[in-house]
């Protein structure tokens, strides 16, 4: 076998949601979109903590920026499914880089102010509420269901190697040039997302209007459909448990390092490299076993691990520690996220999808401002290692809940199986 056939059965077992043009397209735009993005992101927040020296604010910020999620991520579902999606995501990705752009123009004419952040942060998540069930319903329609769960794999790929890279380099910006150059960077980044929209060629799924149906009731629609649909939302509630108390770290690794490590940005810029190199790791093994689909119990077990992650680094007071479980954390949170979102998409009808993929950016991402919130005010009162040990703890109670309901479940339901089989209920010996 050539050197050529080799990689092309690689790619085909390992990878195969590239062999779609389409999906070449978006995927390598957002290798280099994402770069910015986690770049902006580490800039914004040492930002803020620069002006004020206030955890409190920085979760605010992160609460803004979030906010319109938890406010509108309904509305957005019934409304996208009615226009294109690549139509969408040209004006979402656009908004995004002008918005980069302005907070780059404040920073270098030295007149920004923590107004001004807040207010592009709402911005960008009023942007997002439309831009996040676009981007998850629009992998279905460039690799189909069958290659769904390896796109989203790849997807995480990308987004978590950015985080690797993307915290370094703004780091290393940051240190040397400043926070600016984060921005404008970032603001750079999107053309290239920009260009791969561009080349996809696709007939986008759009729903048909019904009449009679207005916005509430198709909102009401979709959360009957999901709400009739018991895998779904024993899902949906892991995820909102994980994306609430879990996927802090944008306020606390920065407060962390700060005041427990007393250590600057490249500390940093490192600690948020090993959380991105852990969920690489996982984002890899998740497209690896995307052949055997998603299942719920992985969901399970992950939130479960993530939740001893987050107390145990609350116990830490070495760097190289703390480096380490952030790594096996983003490891999890990445096989979560995936396993989760996988579960989501090829269980839902297509008429559905969207109003699903909504609802889970409402309890994944639009959760976040009641998590920022509440972990601004935890390393307020208790400190950084404090607001680890608070977010853990609620976070894992109730993720064994779960876990013990679906166990009790599976055993009722395989009691009945057996018992409708003429079986006894339970073998003894």
């Amino acid at each position: 076998m050539s050197l050529r056939d080799s990689g092309t059965a690689f790619m085909n077992q390992y990878f195969h949601a590239l062999t779609h043009r389409n999906f070449r397209y978006v995927w390598f735009g957002q290798c280099i979109s994402l770069v910015g993005t986690w770049m902006q992101n580490i800039g914004q927040s040492w930002l803020v903590l620069t002006l004020t020296g206030s955890p409190l604010l920085l979760g605010l910020v992160g609460a803004f920026q979030f906010l319109p999620v938890m406010l509108f991520s309904l509305f957005a579902g019934v409304i996208v499914d009615k226009f294109p999606k690549r139509s969408i995501l040209l004006v979402t990705q656009t908004v995004s880089m002008l918005l980069a752009f302005i907070l780059a123009a404040l920073v270098f004419t030295h007149t920004v102010r923590i107004w001004h952040i807040l207010l592009l942060a709402l911005l960008l998540g009023l942007n997002n509420t439309f831009d996040m069930p676009t981007r998850q319903s629009f992998n279905v329609e460039i690799v189909g269901k069958e290659d769904l769960m390896n796109a989203i794999a790849l997807n995480s790929t990308t987004f978590n190697l950015a985080r690797i890279v993307g915290p370094a380099i703004g780091a290393l910006l940051m240190a040397y040039l400043g926070a600016g150059w984060c921005f404008l960077l970032n603001g750079l980044s999107f053309i290239a997302v920009l260009y791969g929209l561009f080349r996809v060629r696709t007939v986008s799924y759009v729903r048909p209007k019904l009449q009679g149906s207005g916005v509430f009731r198709e909102i009401r629609d979709g959360i009957r459909y999901l709400a009739g649909d018991r895998r779904l939302a024993q899902t949906l509630l892991l995820v909102s448990l994980v994306g609430t108390l879990a996927y802090n770290f944008n306020v606390l690794i920065p407060v962390f390092t700060k005041n427990v490590l007393h250590l600057g940005e490249t500390t940093y810029g490192t600690l948020m490299s090993c959380l991105g190199a852990g969920s690489l790791i996982g984002a890899l093994a998740m497209s690896v076993r995307s052949r055997s689909g998603p299942k719920i119990a992985v969901s399970a077990v992950c939130s479960v691990i993530i939740s001893l992650c987050l107390i145990a680094n609350g116990l830490s007071a070495s760097p190289w520690l703390t480096g380490a479980l952030l790594a096996v954390t983003g490891l999890f949170n990445i096989m979560f996220a995936t396993n989760s979102n996988s579960f989501l998409q090829i269980h839902t009808a297509d008429e559905y999808r969207t109003r699903v993929m909504s609802v889970y950016s409402l309890v994944f991402a639009g959760s976040t401002p009641i998590g920022n919130l509440l972990a601004g005010y935890a390393a307020d009162r208790y400190g950084a290692s404090g607001a680890y040990m608070v977010c853990g703890v609620l976070c894992l109670v109730p993720c064994l809940a779960v876990i013990w309901l679906l166990r009790n479940r599976s055993v009722a339901n395989l009691s009945q199986e057996r018992q409708e089989n003429g079986l006894p209920r339970r073998i003894t010996n």
